[in-house]
């Protein structure tokens, strides 16, 4: 098929390289504007820029797609589909219908669970056992539109959201190009999804990113596991953030105060509900280390209370 292609960071990337291999021809790609990264604010490329630059792919980095000003392009451009994944704009309602094929979106939760965009954190924020992605016909609202293909995608229990994202983003690429291949040949039904079920998936920031031991350990394990890579769970110390890259659930049987030193290798605390152990810890202004190490440097002991 002729696809124009619309998305910007790794995960795009990915699905971008499976449907080039599969052997379809990508007339253009439509991505974000560049930006500075790093401590020195260096003018980077999106990945999925690279990718196209490297294939010698025409590349478009409208600042919006709201006021038309790229229409007429995408007409001459004349695509069999057009491709979303993760662009990070809006695709105005003009747009929708332009190619024969539609908008086609790869979304990473099984739709219309955790519509927005942070599914995958939210799915192991919440302790979900199961994920997925799903291929859907753009409309216009916000992944409201029909469903063509889903994968199912197991969650393992210690995952981070990063270590899942990495394999939903291979999966999707695969089904993206299956979800192709079926569409062409009239061999896929669009299903409506049922919206009354519908669950949001709002992006996280770092405030969201705290928790106490007042809370339940399960939950505080999968607020760690969900916020890993970014922007990484926390608890506060002395008016210091503490991080929390790796933690793990344990057994608390002395029915101690929540915040208690349980042990020191591993270091573990009790929580409203059982004891974490905290495996890996980052202190503020710190490199990650132990979280025996920590304790050490603080002269922590059993039965002190953080």
């Amino acid at each position: 098929m002729k696809i124009l292609f619309m998305g910007t960071p790794d995960i795009a990337a990915e699905s971008l390289a499976a449907l080039m291999e599969a052997g379809h021809e990508i007339c253009a790609v439509f991505t974000r504007r560049d930006k500075p990264v790093g401590r020195k604010q260096i003018l980077t490329a999106p990945p999925v820029k690279q990718l196209a630059v490297q294939h010698g792919i025409p590349v478009y980095q409208p600042r919006t797609l709201r006021d038309g000003s790229s229409d007429n392009l995408i007409r001459e451009l004349a695509p069999d589909i057009i491709v979303v994944v993760a662009y990070g704009c809006i695709i105005p309602p003009q747009l929708l219908h332009v190619a024969p094929y539609g908008c086609v979106n790869l979304h990473v939760s099984l739709l219309p669970k955790y519509r927005g965009s942070a599914p995958i954190q939210w799915a192991v924020l919440n302790g979900d056992t199961q994920t997925g992605v799903s291929i859907m016909q753009l409309d216009e609202g916000l992944d409201t539109g029909d469903v063509l293909m889903v994968e199912p995608v197991e969650i393992d229990p210690e995952e981070t959201s990063g270590q899942l994202f990495d394999r939903v983003s291979a999966i999707g690429a695969k089904t993206l190009v299956a979800a192709l291949e079926k569409l062409q040949a009239g061999k896929l039904q669009a299903v409506p999804q049922q919206h009354e079920q519908a669950t949001m998936a709002p992006p996280l920031n770092k405030e969201m990113a705290r928790f106490d031991f007042t809370q339940d350990a399960v939950h505080i394990h999968n607020w760690v596991r969900g916020m890993n890579p970014w922007p990484v769970a926390w608890f506060e110390q002395d008016g210091k953030k503490i991080k929390v890259l790796e933690c793990r659930v344990a057994k608390n049987e002395c029915g101690v105060a929540p915040g208690t030193v349980l042990a020191l290798k591993p270091l573990t605390i009790a929580t409203g509900s059982d004891a974490v152990e905290l495996l890996t810890v980052t202190p503020e202004g710190g490199k990650p280390m132990a979280g025996t190490a920590w304790a050490a440097g603080r002269r922590m002991k059993v039965g002190d209370v953080l």
